[in-house]
């Protein structure tokens, strides 16, 4: 129905950086929110960053002035641009799109998860 696909973590060193991608593909009238979560081993998933579909934004504080998350509404595409990277970041990394369908069915999806590694 909507698949969403996450692509760009990898491994890093502390104070590096990376960019994360998340595409949604399948039967899409619109995007709401879009969201970056990410959980480490042993702890909850929590909320990174967040997009309206008219780009107002929110960070967890762990991660502002780090981390900026943007979005291509043409291309169903969102984006984690993550500066200074820390150890603690290591997680696997969720994207989250509120979505309607072309049935005018709204719901959450979910990605794979991509992991994050930032160690030296």
């Amino acid at each position: 129905q909507v698949q969403l696909v996450e692509s760009g973590g990898g491994l890093v060193q502390p104070g590096g950086s990376l960019r994360l991608s998340c595409g949604a593909s399948g039967s899409i009238y619109r995007i709401d929110d879009m969201g970056w979560y990410r959980q480490a081993p042993g702890k909850q998933r929590e909320l990174v960053a967040s997009i309206t579909s008219g780009g107002s934004t929110d960070y967890a504080d762990s991660v502002k002035g780090r981390f900026t998350i943007s979005r291509d509404n043409a291309k169903n595409t969102v984006y984690l641009q993550m500066n200074s990277l820390k150890p603690e970041d290591t997680a696997v990394y969720y994207c989250n799109g509120v979505v309607i369908t072309r049935t005018l069915f709204r719901r959450g999806f979910w990605g794979q998860g991509t992991q994050v590694t930032v160690s030296s």
